[in-house]
């Protein structure tokens, strides 16, 4: 069988171009600012309610205009907002909805005076009736389903609006960002750039930076054996150190005894210095000097008489 070729690593270049690449697909499909209007800017709500304004606007005479609608004082001159057209909206429906009902009323009326006068007259009997109400009964049965399932498929809209929304909103971000990568990988390719010269000036000073891969390892194999060694030569120290506590402590306790006796030796020097300096009438000799004289000569008799060599 014959061997996998490895998968090629993309160069900064050919990033950059895929992404200007990209970016000019999107430029395309979507209309810059300044070739485009606020009214003709994609998937907006005013883009989409222009035809039922513009219909409206034009069946609507200066006479028939309502006068009623809070829409029209409180929305800016400029054109409709998506609180306004949703006021425009509940205004239609309750138009559609009188309008319903005055239609169906005055074509009762108009089949009633029909039958009436009609010659001859149009005599409804309770057998009719009661088919008609079973027809009309089934007619609502279908009217009632047809409009849960309008209303199935408003909710569905509605949530594909918003999925639409959202995608959209994600697609300019990602054009922005995308917009921006190129002078990243710009920049990226100048650090690289950059570190390769640091690189090339070091080598003489850091040469094992260069090294291959099996000195390499085995340079870290090294470098783990004297971790190693120290981890080691550590744990010993700290196994070391509680003796070696208690031994500080024993000799900070003689080291404050000799100091103890230090300051003793050092205050009798102080007062052998000064008896010294106050001479007495002997001869200039003093007092501790003088005893010190006679206890050497009182050594010297006693040895002598016990015969005790020195």
């Amino acid at each position: 069988m014959g061997r996998a070729k490895s998968p090629t690593k993309a160069s900064p270049q050919s990033l950059t171009h895929r992404a200007n690449h990209a970016l000019t697909q999107l430029q395309s499909l979507v209309p810059s600012a300044s070739s485009a209007s606020d009214e003709e800017s994609p998937i907006t709500i005013i883009r989409l309610s222009a035809p039922i304004i513009s219909s409206a606007s034009s069946s609507e005479t200066p006479s028939a205009a309502r006068t009623s609608d809070i829409s029209n004082t409180s929305s800016p001159p400029s054109g409709p907002t998506p609180s306004s057209l949703e006021a425009d909206l509940l205004h239609y429906k309750e138009l559609f909805s009188k309008l319903r009902f005055s239609y169906v009323e005055q074509v009762t009326k108009e089949k009633f005076i029909r039958a009436i006068v009609g010659d001859p007259p149009l005599i409804v009997t309770p057998q009719e009736n009661a088919e008609l109400e079973d027809s009309n009964k089934v007619a609502k049965a279908e009217l009632k389903a047809l409009k849960n399932e309008v209303a199935d498929m408003v909710k569905d809209l509605e949530a594909r609006g918003r999925e639409l929304a959202k995608r959209y909103e994600r697609v300019k971000t990602e054009t922005v960002r995308l917009g921006e990568l190129p002078g990243r990988v710009e920049g990226l390719e100048r650090e690289i750039a950059r570190l390769k010269e640091e690189q090339q000036v070091g080598e003489g000073s850091r040469a094992e930076l260069n090294l291959p891969l099996a000195k390499t390892l085995q340079l870290v194999g090294e470098k783990k054996r004297q971790m190693q060694e120290l981890d080691r030569q550590l744990e010993q120290l700290r196994n070391q150190a509680p003796r070696k506590r208690k031994e500080v402590e024993r000799l900070q306790g003689e080291v404050a005894g000799l100091e103890q006796k230090r300051g003793n030796a050092m205050a009798a020097a102080k007062e052998a210095k000064r008896r010294r300096e106050d001479k007495g009438a002997r001869n200039g000799v003093d007092e501790l000097e003088a005893r010190g004289r006679w206890y050497r000569g009182s050594e010297a008799v006693l040895r002598g008489l016990l015969g005790i060599q020195g």
